[in-house]
């Protein structure tokens, strides 16, 4: 009987989403080997069962030996900075769409089974209405979102022109544990809590009543997961992952607990909401982590 294949690749394993998911994939008995150039990453976060590979997603010799022979590959790696994406264009756009394309090329060589996508509502940009279906026209407001949303394009591309299985999960606002207080996964809620560690007021953009999907790690890990094992035949299928109700940032700083001051608007979607209907029947995911929970949990961790 032929050993079940069980190595999973994660790019980006050393951040913040990727760190977890490793975990969870150790956990479950899985060979992790980890592609991060540990430009966002850091080695504190790996899980000593997984195996790094310092690599770059840009360089395609570099990381097609590691993907092949590979189970699944979970694409979490990117530049996820939505300011630094307008300010250097061509340098993210290099890692969000040309890293994706050496990962999807690299994977269906190199005989994977599944590539899971970790894709993003940025995608969405402004809509008319809420919540968000995965059948409205992207509108993306920055190249970020709009690389994000190529990414996408071609994991659909990559499965009707090679047959390689591929899925892409639209995460909403993730936060939680080993969050990066600079980067764009940082949120609010990650900014707040920094700047109530240091004592100073909370500082927020706007009126503050813009609201936002926030989504724990916890559930956007257990959607790789159900993602990859699913039985049906993903052909870049994309899901909404998302809490499935929103709070504005004023309800957030509220929730942590200090004082406040408010500071220009900045070019963002003002409205977020995932509608996750699409999640719950096509992968049998739900999110289980309400976002006071999830809040509480982080006060803890950073002593507030």
């Amino acid at each position: 009987m032929a050993k079940e294949n069980k190595k999973a690749v994660v790019t980006g394993g050393a951040g913040f989403i990727g760190s977890h998911l490793v975990d969870a994939l150790v956990e479950r008995g899985y060979e992790v080997h980890i592609i991060d150039n540990l430009s966002a990453g850091k080695k504190e976060n790996v899980n000593p069962k997984a195996i790094l590979h310092i690599a770059d997603i840009c360089d395609y010799e570099a990381i097609a030996p590691i993907i092949a022979g590979a189970m699944y590959v979970f694409h979490l790696a990117a530049l996820p900075r939505v300011q630094y994406s307008i300010e250097y264009p061509a340098e993210t756009n290099e890692v969000n769409v040309g890293g994706t394309v050496n990962v999807l090329k690299a994977a269906e060589k190199g005989g994977v089974k599944r590539v899971i996508y970790s894709a993003s509502s940025s995608a969405y940009g402004d809509q008319p209405k809420l919540p968000l279906t995965e059948d409205m026209p992207a509108m993306p407001k920055s190249p970020y979102g709009l690389q994000k949303y190529i990414g996408e394009l071609y994991a659909r591309m990559w499965s009707e022109i090679h047959g390689l299985s591929t899925v892409s999960l639209r995460y909403f606002n993730i936060y939680g544990p080993r969050y990066n207080a600079q980067g764009a996964y940082a949120l609010v809620i990650g900014k707040f809590l920094e700047q109530r560690k240091r004592g100073e007021s909370m500082t927020i953009t706007g009126d503050g009543k813009q609201t936002r999907d926030f989504t724990s790690v916890r559930d956007a890990v257990r959607a790789n997961i159900i993602a990859a094992l699913h039985p049906h035949e993903f052909r870049g299928d994309v899901f909404n992952i998302g809490a499935g109700e929103n709070f504005s940032v004023n309800q957030v700083a509220e929730f942590i607990g200090g004082p406040t001051e408010y500071i220009p608007a900045r070019l963002e979607p003002h409205d977020t909401l995932a509608d996750i209907s699409k999640a719950k029947r096509g992968l049998g995911w739900e999110p289980q982590v309400r976002l006071t929970d999830g809040i509480a949990e982080l006060k803890k961790i950073v002593g507030i």
